[in-house]
């Protein structure tokens, strides 16, 4: 039986670290053939202690720490990966919970040859107990918050652009040079690109779970967002042919929003169209409130999907936006300084 590594970028997360190790624990892959390396940078709560008091409960669980000085999930990836021995490679996360079968499916499908990542859905659930929690995470659940990332909603198993996490042969890990380290966020998804850039796939299948816990505040889950726009612009700088609609509606819709209002200063026709286009906006954020407060039975629900999934939308226009901008200003001073070169 193949040999599998999991490999866990892991900042502060005392709360979350053990309740992962548990369920790693509970795998039906056998525990003789796998190993867990966790990459810490450098936690300043009792992250470590957690893993170390777990670990002495646990030694039959092959499992080791290493060093990530650098405190970025890709370079996290990279160092644990470089200290692999596995013949396959499991990517998660601290705050991730994956079902009992998770290791045993996700390699079945990769000895099988069915594409070079497989990967599965997430369940998403609330980091707390609280409506705006829940509310977070029902977005994040909703086609009006995930676009087609099938990952977050879909029961049908298809070839897909990407996954979360992800499971792979460790020889096409290392055969793409691992994970891009200047791209903090989004390195899941470049990676996605580059395999099928190379020729690979990418497998979705529904029956491949795990539990995700979302934003437990909309300030958290503003900033979470503002940084995927932002750097998801990087990303697709780097490589143009990856861009797809999903992530182009939300800078558009923002950038419609700040067109129509200076348009305002001058003709009132501007008004006209920004009002109808907020009418419309706000028409189908309450919709989906009322079906997801019926449907959870949650009548909070009618107020905070709304706000949640606006959030979400303006912060990721907005981040993406303000990306653009500082790469074309950078571009032009680039430019200037070249011609007096």
């Amino acid at each position: 039986m193949p040999t599998v590594s999991i490999i866990v970028p892991c900042l502060n997360e005392e709360k979350n670290i053990t309740r992962l190790l548990d369920a790693l624990y509970r795998q039906t892959y056998p525990i003789s053939e796998t190993e867990v390396i966790i990459s810490d940078g450098n936690s300043q709560d009792r992250t470590l202690d957690k893993i170390r008091e777990w670990h002495d409960a646990h030694p039959d669980l092959a499992l080791q720490i290493v060093s990530n000085p650098k405190r970025i999930i890709p370079a996290a990836l990279n160092s644990a990966l470089e200290a692999s021995s596995g013949t396959y490679i499991i990517r998660l996360d601290a705050h991730s919970i994956p079902a009992p079968d998770y290791v045993e499916r996700c390699v079945r499908l990769l000895v099988e040859g069915k594409a070079e990542n497989v990967g599965g859905r997430w369940e998403i659930q609330p980091g707390a107990d609280t409506w705006v929690a829940r509310s977070i995470a029902n977005a994040a659940s909703s086609p009006l918050g995930a676009g087609d990332a099938k990952y977050r909603f879909s029961e049908t198993a298809s070839f897909v652009d990407t996954v979360p996490y992800g499971a792979y042969k460790k020889e096409t890990l290392t055969a793409l040079g691992g994970y891009d380290e200047s791209l903090p966020i989004n390195e899941d998804y470049d990676l996605n690109v580059r395999i099928r850039r190379n020729g690979g796939k990418i497998w979705f299948d529904p029956d491949i779970r795990c539990i995700y816990f979302s934003r437990t505040t909309f300030r958290g889950l503003a900033k979470q967002y503002w940084r995927y726009g932002y750097w998801k612009l990087r990303m697709l700088k780097k490589d143009p042919k990856s861009l797809r609609l999903r992530q182009l509606i939300p800078p558009l819709f923002v950038f419609s929003l700040l067109f129509f209002a200076i348009g305002i200063f001058f003709s009132h026709a501007f008004l006209n169209v920004l009002l109808l286009e907020l009418i419309v906006y706000i028409a189908v954020l309450l919709f989906a409130g009322i079906r997801t407060a019926g449907k959870e039975n949650d009548l909070i629900q009618l107020i905070g999907l709304p706000i949640a999934l606006a959030i979400m939308h303006f912060s990721w226009g907005s981040g993406f936006i303000w990306s653009l901008i500082k790469l074309i200003f950078r571009s032009e001073q680039e430019s200037e300084t070249g011609s007096h070169e």
